[in-house]
This record gives C-alpha cells, structure tokens and sequence, in this order.
C-alpha cells in the first residue's frame, strides 16, 4: 500500500494505529511518505499513492475522504512574549514573528510557505531542526516562535506553566 502523510499525521497520529494495523494484517506491506497536503490531492488523484492522511485545509477536489483525527496547530512562546495571555493567534500575527521552523523538506514547513504565500509573506525561520521536541524547547527558550500540532505540544513542554500553547486561527 502506497500511503501519504503530512508531518503531523507521520509523527503524531500514524505510530500507534500502523502499528495495530500491521499486526493485524502481516502480509500487507505499507510505503510511507511524507508530502505536504497540498501535494497529496494531485498526487493520489494521478494514481501515484493509494491513500493518504492530509490537512482538510487544502481543496480536496474529488477525493472521498473520511476523518482520521483532529489536528490543530499550536504556537509554543516563552513566559512574558507578546502572545502569552491569548487564546488564539491569527496566523498572519506569527509570520510577524521571528519562527523556529522544521527542516525544508518537512511536510509542515512547506504547508506554512503554502499558507503564507496567499498573504504575501513567507515566515522568517530563525533556525529549522529535526523535531516538534526541538522546535518546542528553542520556542520555549525565546529563540523564536515554535509552531507544532497540538499533540506534540505536551512533550516540548518541561513544565506545565512554561510557554504558551494557542490554537492558530
């Protein structure tokens, strides 16, 4: 089987259920990729991938689709940033913003250009790591705003009052 998946899905939500999946039926083999959303639609539509888990941000055209988890996007500051008592934060608010930002061919980092692109802007990275952990911890440090799925969240947290995690709107 020749799957899709954005960043968030390969990371957060895939490890558990591919897991129970491929126990379950030992004699299907899964190809992974990830791609950016926006990809997915073309590339699935073209018969290049069988399936695939992605943003329903993006127009997905005539695709059957069907909900596999909610995935919000959170920002993570340090104690005393700008952002610190709100609930929300636009996303043309952040690309204001200095960013810490995943590596360029990470499915996230293009899906924030492809949303920053109609906008006209493009988000300043600061520096781009490996991990929404790494992304977190220089977010919380104050090297810039750290942008992760909600999930993620948690664990770049070193403690429960440190940082700020607001849904992008």
């Amino acid at each position: 089987v020749r799957l899709l998946a954005n960043t968030s899905a390969l990371s957060e939500f895939l490890p558990e259920t591919l897991a129970a999946f491929l126990t379950a039926y030992p004699n299907i083999d899964i190809d992974i990729e990830e791609r950016p959303s926006y990809e997915m639609v073309e590339a699935i539509s073209q018969g290049l991938a069988d399936a695939g888990i992605l943003s329903d941000a993006v127009d997905l055209g005539d695709l059957e689709t069907f909900p596999f988890g909610h995935d919000q996007l959170v920002v993570i500051v340090p104690r005393g940033h700008r952002f610190t008592a709100r609930r929300e934060i636009a996303f043309h608010e952040v690309l204001d913003e200095e960013l810490v930002g995943m590596s360029y061919s990470s499915a996230l980092q293009q899906y924030l250009g492809h949303q920053a692109a109609p906008l006209g802007r493009q988000p300043r990275l600061r520096v781009r790591v490996n991990s929404f952990e790494a992304v977190g911890r220089l977010g919380e440090q104050g090297v810039g705003v750290a942008i992760t799925p909600d999930p993620a969240a948690p664990r770049c947290r070193k403690s429960v009052d440190i940082g700020l995690l607001a849904p992008l709107s």
